[in-house]
């Protein structure tokens, strides 16, 4: 099992970020030790246990985002991303964009 460092960012939820990264709000709740899970704020780092089971299909591009730091935190290689995608260059990469990580 691996473990992404997430920053909760205005606006997100426990539940939505367990949505995104394909593990339960117990999990992270668990993981972080987090004796009241709705109690959240931007800012804080939590920390996501994720496996390569949990990767999802598509990838929501955030600022900041690198194909290496998606490929690091997902445990799959950039050579993986790119070959499911049609870069026109794979080291610019859109906030926005949606990224196919699995078939």
């Amino acid at each position: 099992m691996s473990v992404v460092v997430y920053t909760v960012e205005p606006g997100d939820t426990l539940w939505g970020i367990a949505q995104f990264f394909g593990v339960t709000v117990n999990d992270i709740a668990r993981y972080n030790g987090l004796a009241f899970p709705d109690r959240i704020y931007p800012g804080q780092k939590l920390k996501i246990p994720i496996g390569n089971k949990n990767v999802p299909q598509w990838y929501a591009v955030r600022p900041g985002d690198t194909l290496f730091s998606i490929a690091k935190n997902y445990g799959i290689s950039v050579d993986d991303i790119i070959k499911r995608n049609s870069f026109e260059d794979p080291n610019v990469i859109y906030p926005g964009s949606f990224i196919r990580l699995r078939d």
